[in-house]
C-alpha cells in the first residue's frame, strides 16, 4: 500500500457530556471523503488518543472503517512510550479494522537512534499492520534522524514517514529515501507545499480537518504541475495556519469545527480556546465556510 495525496489527521468530536460523538464523527468522515481526502488518521495526537479508553479507541476505529467502507485507507495512531505497549496498541488497531499504523517516536523516554531502529523493527514485525513512522520532536522530545529513517525504510513492512519538521535541511536529507515502497509525507501544514514540490508524496494535515477540499485541490494542482495556482491557494491559508498554532493542537481546530457544528469541547488537561482568540476563530470559520462544501 502506497500512501500519497492529502491525508487528514482527524480530531475526535465529543458531545456536551464529554462522550465521543459518533454521529458527528461519521459526518466528519463523510465530509472528508466527499471533499477529496485520500486517507484519514484516527486517534492520532490531533484525535486526543491519550484521552481515549481502549474501548473508545477501538470503537472509534471500527466506526471509521464502517463509514469509509473501503473507499480510502484508514490509519490509526498506535505509538506509545514503550515497544511492547506499541505492539499491543497496533494489534488493537488491526483488530478494529485499521489498514495502517501511524507510529510516533516514543514520547518522553527519549530513546537513542539505535533504540528507535529496534523499536520500529519490532513493531513492524509483530504489530500486524504496515507502519508509517512519525517524527514530531516538538511534542515527543525525540528527533528521528534521516540516517535512522534510511535504515528503517528498508524494512518491508515500514511504508512511510510523517515528518513534522519543516526545515529544508531535514527534507533535503529525506528526499532521496522516497520510493515506490516508502512514502514521504509532510506533517507541517505551513511548509507542506515546499515538501511536495521537493519530492514528498503528500501531507498528513491538521488544517484539512476544516479545509479538506482546499487541501485536496492544492495537492492535485501540485501533482499536475500547476505550481502558481497551488501556491496561491496555499497563501490564502496562511492566516489559518497561524491561527491553528495560537494554542496547542487540537484546541484551535476544534474551535472551528464546533462553530461548523461538529463536536463540543476537549478532554482535560486541554481546555477550549481562550476567549482572547474568539474573534479570530469566527473569522477563520467564515473563511472555511467560504472555501468548502457545507458540513452536513
Amino acid at each position: 500500500m502506497q500512501l500519497s495525496g492529502s491525508i487528514t489527521a482527524l480530531i475526535t468530536p465529543f458531545d456536551s457530556a464529554g462522550a465521543v460523538d459518533f454521529t458527528a464523527w461519521q459526518r466528519l468522515i463523510e465530509w472528508q471523503i466527499k471533499s477529496g481526502i485520500d486517507a484519514i488518521v484516527v486517534a492520532g495526537s490531533t484525535g486526543e488518543a491519550a484521552a481515549l479508553s481502549d474501548d473508545e479507541y477501538s470503537a472509534l476505529i471500527r466506526s471509521a472503517v464502517a463509514q469509509v467502507a473501503g473507499r480510502i485507507p484508514v490509519l490509526a495512531g498506535t505509538g506509545q512510550s514503550n515497544t511492547l505497549k506499541t505492539i499491543a496498541q497496533t494489534r488493537l488497531a488491526k483488530n478494529a479494522g485499521a489498514d495502517i499504523a501511524l507510529v510516533v517516536t516514543p514520547p518522553y523516554v527519549r530513546p537513542t537512534q539505535a533504540g528507535l531502529i529496534e523499536h520500529y523493527q519490532m513493531v513492524a514485525d509483530e504489530g500486524g499492520l504496515p507502519v508509517v513512522l512519525y517524527n514530531v520532536p516538538g511534542r515527543t522530545g525525540c528527533d528521528m534522524q534521516p540516517e535512522t529513517v534510511a535504515t528503517l525504510c528498508m524494512h518491508p513492512n515500514i511504508i512511510g514517514l510523517k515528518e513534522a519538521r519543516g526545515d529544508e535541511e531535514r527534507w533535503n536529507a529525506l528526499y532521496p529515501l522516497s520510493s515506490a515502497h516508502f512514502s514521504l509525507l509532510s506533517g507541517d501544514d505551513a511548509s507542506f507545499v515546499r515538501a511536495v514540490r521537493g519530492g514528498a508524496a503528500g501531507v498528513i494535515s491538521v488544517a484539512s480537518n476544516v479545509v479538506p477540499g482546499t487541501f485536496s485541490k492544492i495537492v492535485r494542482l501540485l501533482q499536475a504541475g500547476e505550481i502558481d495556482d497551488a501556491l496561491g491557494l496555499d497563501q490564502d491559508l496562511q492566516a489559518l495556519y497561524d491561527f491553528l498554532g495560537c494554542e496547542p493542537n487540537p484546541i484551535p481546530v476544534k474551535a472551528i469545527l464546533t462553530r461548523l457544528g461538529c463536536g463540543v469541547g476537549l478532554r482535560l488537561p486541554l481546555l477550549p480556546l481562550s476567549a482572547a482568540y474568539g474573534e479570530n476563530a469566527e473569522s477563520m470559520t467564515a473563511q472555511c465556510k467560504a472555501l468548502e462544501l457545507p458540513l452536513v
